[in-house]
């Protein structure tokens, strides 16, 4: 089962990299969650749609996939090479944390990387805060 579902995950990170929101999808339970740092919690199609609508190209590499206890869960360590539509191209390591449904479609994703470096370009909200 961890083959199938580890192959899984690397097409999804092959699907990104390619831009193909549609194949991204299948790979998603049609009411899956995206738990994104930057974004807070969307729906799968809203995420891709606002994350394709920023991307000028993306390269992804897998680093490591891990699987929880049970199976019923994995993490994914990549690096992402992202060009904004700006052409601003930011480069960092991040894990998506994936949970498996009925017929191994991803339920929810959640991405965690250090935030850091985004807020250094727009700007840390919590400056001068006194607590």
């Amino acid at each position: 089962m961890s083959a199938a579902r580890s192959e899984r995950i690397h097409s999804y990170f092959e699907a990104l990299t390619a831009g193909d929101i549609p194949a991204i999808l299948q790979l998603f339970a049609p009411d899956a969650d995206v738990h994104s740092p930057f974004l807070g919690i969307m729906k799968a199609p809203e995420f891709f749609a606002k994350l394709d609508a920023a991307s000028a190209s993306s390269k992804l590499t897998v680093l490591d996939v891990l699987f929880g206890e049970g199976g019923r869960t994995a993490a994914a360590r990549f690096q992402y090479e992202w060009v904004l539509n700006s052409g601003e191209q930011i480069v960092f390591e991040g894990v998506d944390h994936f949970t498996f449904g009925p017929g191994d479609r991803f339920v929810a994703m959640r991405i965690y990387y250090d935030t850091h470096p985004v807020r250094e370009d727009v700007g840390d909200k919590y400056a001068g805060s006194s607590r």
